[in-house]
C-alpha cells in the first residue's frame, strides 16, 4: 500500500513539483495551500512536509496545532535561506527533520525515507516486544494494539506525553516502552512516584538542592530532572504533586531551566518528558488542585491504557508469561493452566487489574502442588500472601479486622495515651478505606490528608488496601 504524503505550501509551484516528484517515486500525494487544511488532513497521512512561512497560520502556527490535537504524523519542516533557525526551534518544538529550500530531489526523499523509517521501526519493534513479551506488554487484542500503534507514533517524536488509565494496567511499562524507542533511548530513564514523595521534599527530589539549603540538608544533593538530561524522565501520579512542585515542572517544559533549591543558579536541561494519572486532572483543576497551563502542557500527546476487563482475550497470554517468568525468577518447576482454568480466570472482573492478576498467577505457583492447574484449582480462594495484613471488615456498624479484634470498644483498655492515639487513628484509616472500597485516592479526599501521607499511615498501621487508586 502506498504511503500518503501531505504537502503543505502556499506556492503552488512548489507545490506541484513535489506532488510530480512523490508521485513518480510511488507515493500517494495530497497537496494543500494553508495551515488551516494542513490541520485537518494530516491524521490521514503516514508524513508532511510543511512550509515555514505562509500567510495567515504559517508552519509553526500549523505545527503546534496539530501536536495540540495528538497529531503524532511526521513533519518535515520546509525553510527558506533565512529560516534555518526557526526550522531548527521547530525541530526541537515536535518537528521531525526540516529541508532548506531551494529544495533538492535527493534530500527531499532521502528525509521522508528517514522519518517512515523510523516510525516503521519504532512500530516493528513495538510488535516484537508485544509477541516475545519483551518489555512485559503482553497482548493482541484490538485495545492494545491501538495502544501499540499509539506508542509507536508518539516515541520517536520529543512531544510530552500523558499516559491515562486505571491502576494496575502498566503505565510504567508504556513510559519504558517510549523512550525505548524514542531518540533519547540511549540516554537516562528516570521515574519519580510523585504520590510517594512527602510534599516538604519532592521539589528537592525534581530539581536538587544546595548544601544547607534546608534544615537537613548537609550535602548537595542532584536532582531528577539534571540526572535525565539527554533522557527521559517518567513523572509517575503526577495529579499528587504540591502547587509549588508544579510551578517549577511548568518552568523546565517552558524554559527547559531546572532551578535547585537554595541556589542562585539555574541549571539548562533537555529532556523528554512522560507522566503518567489515573486521576480525573480536569477535574483537579476544577477544585484548584492542579494547574491549568500544566495540563496543558502535559496533555500533548496521550495515551490510554486498558482496563483488564477491556482485554479479557488478552488473559491467556499475559497468565502464561507471568506464570513463565516467575518460574525462571525463582527456580520453580514450570507449570501449566488448562484451558478451563483460563476460562475461569478471564471470568474474574480483576478490579485491580494486570497487576491483581499477576500477584494471583503468582500466589497459584507456590501455593499449588500440581504441575498443571485446572479451574478447581484458580476458583479455590487463595490465602493472603505472606506479610499481607487481612482485610478489614465492618460488621454491625463496627470497624474490625479479620480475626474480630481492634473494635473502637477496645480502645477503653489501653493503658497510654500515645498508644490510643495510635490505636485511634488506625481504627479511623480502617474505617474510611472500608468506606472508599479500599481506594487510596477517594479515602485520602475524603479526609483531606495528602495521598502520600496515608500510603505511609497505611504502611505504618499494615493495613491492606485492595483498591490502591494509584499509579501502577
Amino acid at each position: 500500500m502506498a504511503r500518503r504524503i501531505l504537502v503543505c505550501d502556499d506556492e503552488a509551484d512548489i507545490r506541484e513539483s513535489l506532488r510530480t516528484l512523490l508521485t513518480e517515486e510511488g507515493y500517494e500525494v495530497t497537496a494543500v495551500s494553508s495551515g488551516v487544511n494542513a490541520v485537518s488532513e494530516a491524521p490521514d497521512h503516514d508524513a508532511v512536509l510543511l512550509d515555514i512561512k505562509m500567510p495567515g497560520q504559517d508552519g509553526l502556527d500549523t505545527l503546534a496545532k496539530l501536536r495540540a490535537r495528538g497529531v503524532t504524523t511526521p513533519v518535515i519542516m520546509i525553510s527558506g535561506h533565512g529560516d534555518v533557525k526557526t526550522a531548527m526551534d521547530a525541530v526541537r518544538a515536535g518537528a521531525d527533520d526540516f529541508l532548506e529550500k531551494p529544495l533538492s530531489s535527493e534530500h527531499v526523499l532521502n528525509a521522508l525515507r528517514r522519518v517512515l523509517d523510523t516510525t516503521r521501526l519504532a512500530r516493528e519493534n513495538l510488535e516484537l516486544k508485544s509477541r516475545l513479551g519483551i518489555g512485559r506488554i503482553v497482548g493482541s487484542s484490538d485495545p492494545m494494539r491501538k495502544l501499540l500503534a499509539d506508542i509507536a507514533k508518539a516515541a520517536p517524536t520529543p512531544a510530552t506525553v500523558l499516559i491515562h488509565g486505571p491502576s494496575g494496567t502498566g503505565k510504567e511499562l508504556v513510559a519504558r516502552a517510549i523512550h525505548d524507542a524514542s531518540l533519547v533511548k540511549s540516554g537516562p530513564f528516570v521515574q519519580v512516584n510523585c504520590a510517594a514523595i512527602p510534599d516538604t521534599l519532592i521539589e528537592s527530589e525534581l530539581f536538587g538542592h544546595e548544601r544547607g539549603s534546608f534544615t537537613g540538608a548537609d550535602r548537595k544533593q542532584t536532582g531528577k530532572f539534571v540526572e535525565a538530561d539527554g533522557g527521559s524522565i517518567f513523572l509517575d501520579e503526577v495529579g499528587d504533586m504540591s502547587a509549588p512542585a508544579q510551578a517549577k515542572v511548568l518552568r523546565v517544559l517552558q524554559e527547559g531551566e531546572v532551578e535547585p533549591v537554595g541556589s542562585p543558579r539555574v541549571v539548562k536541561v533537555k529532556v523528554r518528558v512522560i507522566a503518567a494519572t489515573n486521576r480525573d486532572l480536569t477535574g483537579l483543576i476544577a477544585q484548584g488542585k492542579f494547574r491549568e497551563d500544566l495540563y496543558y502542557r502535559l496533555n500533548v500527546l496521550v495515551l490510554r491504557t486498558p482496563a483488564l476487563a477491556e482485554r479479557r482475550d488478552d488473559i491467556p497470554a499475559l497468565v502464561a508469561w507471568f506464570a513463565e517468568q516467575f518460574a525462571k525468577t525463582n527456580n520453580y518447576r514450570p507449570k501449566r493452566f488448562t484451558d478451563a482454568a483460563l476460562e475461569a480466570l478471564a471470568a474474574r472482573p480483576w478490579p485491580g487489574n494486570v497487576r491483581e492478576l499477576k500477584n494471583h498467577v503468582e500466589r497459584l505457583m507456590i501455593m499449588s502442588d500440581a504441575d498443571v492447574l485446572d479451574a478447581g484449582d484458580v476458583d479455590g480462594a487463595p490465602a493472603p500472601s505472606a506479610g499481607e495484613a487481612a482485610p478489614v471488615l465492618v460488621r454491625g456498624g463496627k470497624v474490625v479486622d479479620a480475626a474480630g479484634a481492634g473494635t473502637w470498644e477496645g480502645l477503653l483498655g489501653i493503658r497510654t495515651l500515645q498508644e490510643f492515639q495510635d490505636e485511634a487513628e488506625r481504627l479511623f484509616l480502617v474505617s474510611k478505606l472500608a468506606e472508599n472500597g479500599g481506594n487510596v485516592t477517594r479515602t485520602a479526599e475524603a479526609i483531606d490528608t495528602p495521598r502520600s501521607n496515608l500510603y505511609k499511615k497505611i504502611d505504618r498501621y499494615g493495613l491492606r488496601r485492595d483498591r490502591e487508586g494509584g499509579e501502577a
